[in-house]
């Protein structure tokens, strides 16, 4: 089993699917019919009659349009740039001009990723990565020295010279399928002197005579829609190869936000921490200092008194709100799990389940807080799940540290069936447990037993 973040894939359990096997819960998400993105190409290999009433040759017609008026604009301004800055060479805002051309790709390629999307429905991500310091010189610098920025700038001067190409191609398919299609009705509002339309050395003198260029027209239209469409994936693929991001670009974001995300991790602790502190050392120390006085107002009074079983009554509600929020600390962030480790404070939780629960748990060394409470929090879920729905007698809770990963296992011997769109909790605790890059593992048979696994590796 290997993923570490959280979609739920178990289905819901039934007599025939049900089985013994494990299921991860992991959080890759994927396409509903599993072939990845829609593009060009696979468009055509459809069916023709399908492809040809898709909106695939539009969208493809559209891709190559906007393109060749993009890079129409594209061309002119780069030369009118270009042009000025060595016109002002001799001064130093033409030098500042001419610095700046390289950065124009910085301008068109996310115009350029956007209309990717017409032929290619896998978006690409941006490659650059914020500079290391602020200011417009580290920014400019840093600019220069990413590989990115010079790919940006080949696609810009690409889409230049392509966009001129495409245009006249457009041009010239659009102009012979017009005037195919549209042969008829030109002979007959003919009115020139000459009369006959000429197509190549084929003289049209009448209506009847043009009528074969209509399904001619048609045929080229169809192979046009081919070539379009064919054209346009190829454009496509090649601006993918000159603006995505490259594998080393893509590690390099990974390894940033793996260690955003431990910063937030250690943060979430950290709060926790910090309001389970405050809860045991404000809250919960007021409610016991008001229990103890209002233990002495209610001694202080005649036993059968109307203010006697007021106070009393207020002294066991205040046990009550005592209690609850000692539920509610240990909910957030146990103490005993932060003074003592793991296998204490797993001891400590499944002490206080209603079902029986052995507790192996050898852990000999302190982990890291998230790992620990991960742990912890999986196995607090857990037997709460065995508490409220599968009807358990007992369950065991076993972990320990084994080839750098920390396994915690909960078992026990109820009804099985377990199924997480039910709202046990089971997403969650994925969740939770694909912060610190770990698996959660479920073997759930009707009939029991259930086995609920974790994986952690250790830092």
């Amino acid at each position: 089993m290997t993923g570490s973040r959280p979609t739920l894939t178990l289905p819901g359990p039934s007599p025939t699917t049900s089985g013994s096997a494990p299921v991860a819960l992991t959080a890759a998400l994927r396409p509903a019919d599993g072939q990845g993105a829609a593009t060009a190409w696979k468009a055509l290999l459809r069916p023709p009659r399908r492809f040809l009433l898709s909106a695939w040759p539009w969208r493809a017609l559209a891709y190559l349009a906007s393109g060749s008026a993009l890079g129409l604009a594209t061309a002119i301004a780069l030369f009118v740039v270009v042009m000025t800055g060595v016109v002002l060479s001799f001064f130093v805002i033409g030098l500042g001009v001419l610095v700046l051309v390289p950065l124009a790709g910085l301008v068109v390629a996310p115009i350029e990723r956007r209309r990717l999307r017409l032929v290619d429905g896998d978006p690409i991500g941006d490659p650059h990565r914020p500079p290391p310091r602020p200011g417009p010189g580290a920014w400019l610098r840093h600019r220069y020295r990413e590989a990115a920025t010079w790919r940006e700038l080949a696609a810009t001067l690409l889409l230049g010279v392509l966009g001129i190409a495409d245009m006249i191609g457009l041009s010239i398919a659009v102009t012979a399928v017009g005037l195919l299609l549209s042969a008829p009705l030109l002979v007959a509002l003919d009115e020139s002197s000459e009369g006959p339309i000429m197509f190549g050395g084929w003289h049209v003198d009448s209506v009847l005579e043009s009528l074969p260029l209509v399904p001619m027209g048609l045929l080229l239209l169809v192979v046009i829609a081919y070539l379009v469409t064919a054209w346009a994936a190829g454009r496509g693929q090649l601006t993918r190869l000159l603006l995505a991001p490259r594998e080393a670009e893509s590690g390099e974001r990974v390894v940033a936000l793996t260690r955003s995300r431990a910063r937030l991790v250690d943060a979430f602790q950290a709060e926790r921490r910090r309001i389970e502190r405050d809860l045991h050392d404000g809250a919960q120390q007021r409610l016991v200092a008001l229990t103890v006085e209002l233990g002495l107002a209610r001694l202080d009074l005649p036993p059968d008194s109307d203010a006697a079983r007021r106070v009393g009554h207020a002294h066991e509600q205040v046990k009550l709100a005592l209690a609850e929020l000692r539920e509610l600390i240990r909910g957030i962030h146990p103490q005993v799990l932060t003074d003592r480790g793991l296998a204490p404070a797993v001891a400590d939780v499944a002490s206080r389940s209603s079902v029986q629960v052995t507790v192996e748990v050898e852990v000999a060394r302190r982990l890291a807080p998230e790992i620990e409470a991960a742990a912890y929090f999986v196995v607090t879920e857990a037997l709460a799940n065995v508490e409220r729905h599968s009807r358990a007698s007992k369950a065991e809770v076993r972990g320990a540290i084994t080839d750098g990963r920390l396994t915690v296992e909960v078992i026990d011997d109820g009804v099985g069936g377990a199924d997480p769109a039910l709202g046990s909790g089971l997403v969650g605790l994925a969740d939770r447990v694909a912060v610190v890059d770990g698996v959660l593992t479920l073997v759930s048979p009707i009939g029991g037993p259930t086995l609920l696994r974790v994986e952690i590796p250790v830092r």
